[in-house]
């Protein structure tokens, strides 16, 4: 049995690893040069270390050094809007690692044999029969996974109709800043604007930056260094010792009436982008790669299909809408607004919380 899978990022890697220990002959395609990752950090949180435990990569992660899960929110000032109890989240559900995307991806191209990577292979479109055809020629699989990302061309080559993905009015800046003394992880709401680092295991700070502006926007590292100076410490001395920052727009995809199509499955941001609030995209591809390796193969390609659109499309969707939800009031702009909401969200109990985030952390296969 043979599996294409378009885009070497996270999640269409995990599916090669998963599909290869599997005994099936792989074949990824990348349109990049090389597989690599030229993001920042990443927090894998416990669902997403179960997934990549089930491969046997989970303990490679862990052994560079654990993390702690979100320790709240604070006001600009530095005062706190919502405290976690940190000890507690780690004993319910489980272990937090935080590392390089590059390290995650090094780790997952490290379990492929060197002949399934084909960098450098632009994918033209893909049929429903499992043809695809690319800049190198045209292959046929019996599966093909569309991993290309939210603006994937294998969703738009079998799903023509469908929405395209929408912006959600406001963009990423992310940074890993050299090492600093920072009290574990944190994030900030302004108004319409945020603010979050969380320590990385060789003492280096990984930080993300988010702010309401137009689709296209670009805005220096110098600039947001002046529109986040009077915010509480270490933000100022994070963004000052910085050297560069990735900025991307923020889209999400419409919910999807199917993740599959004959012999094709969408998988990772291809399938349910989302923002990054719960910080679950990468998670979520975890899970989809290695739910749909594990269904394919035990019960045939249409069966297992079946299968992992009815395990995945509904939690996936789920947790995006929980992660639209648990981000909004962070970019409301209107002084009224952002007043009751940092007046109201110290009164609220942690079960309140809690909610939008369990159904992420308790996922098994």
């Amino acid at each position: 049995m043979k599996v294409i899978i378009v885009g070497g990022g996270i999640g269409g890697l995990t599916a090669a690893v998963a599909f290869h220990q599997r005994g099936w002959a792989v074949e990824v395609l990348e349109r990049a040069p090389e597989f690599t990752e030229i993001g920042a950090g990443l927090s894998i949180q416990p669902n997403g270390l179960r997934a990549l435990d089930m491969l046997g990569l989970g303990d490679a992660l862990r052994s560079g050094g654990l993390a702690d899960p979100l320790a709240g929110v604070r006001r600009v000032n530095g005062s706190w809007l919502i405290r976690n109890d940190v000890d507690d989240l780690k004993r319910r559900f489980g272990q937090w690692v935080t590392v390089h995307r590059a390290a995650l991806v090094d780790l997952l191209r490290a379990a492929l044999p060197a002949h399934a990577l084909r960098p450098g292979t632009d994918v033209h479109d893909v049929r429903p029969d499992g043809t695809v055809r690319h800049s190198g020629g045209t292959a046929t699989a019996d599966l093909v996974v569309g991993a290309d990302g939210v603006h994937s061309v294998t969703r738009r080559s079998v799903w023509p109709g469908i929405p395209a993905p929408r912006y959600v009015g406001y963009t990423t800046w992310r940074l890993i800043a050299p090492p600093h003394p920072v009290d574990g992880s944190v994030e900030t709401w302004g108004s319409g604007e945020r603010f979050g680092y969380l320590p990385m295991p060789d003492g280096r700070v990984y930080c993300y930056l988010m702010a309401n502006a137009p689709a296209g926007s670009h805005i220096g590292l110098d600039r947001l260094r002046e529109r986040f100076a009077r915010w509480h410490d270490p933000v100022p001395a994070l963004l000052d010792s910085a050297e560069s920052a990735l900025q991307h727009d923020t889209y999400e995809l419409p919910n999807l009436r199917t993740y599959v199509s004959g012999r094709v499955a969408l998988l990772g941001d291809a399938a349910h982008a989302m923002t990054p609030n719960l910080g679950q995209g990468a998670c979520q591809a975890l899970e989809d790669a290695v739910t749909l390796a594990t269904t394919v193969d035990t019960l045939g390609v249409p069966a297992g299909l079946a299968e992992y659109d009815h395990a995945r499309r509904p939690r996936t969707q789920l947790i995006a809408r929980r992660s639209r939800q648990a981000g909004a009031a962070a970019h409301w702009s209107s002084p009224r607004l952002t007043a009751l909401r940092d007046a109201v969200l110290p009164l609220l109990p942690g079960s309140f919380f809690e909610r939008s985030i369990t159904p992420a952390y308790t996922w098994t296969i």
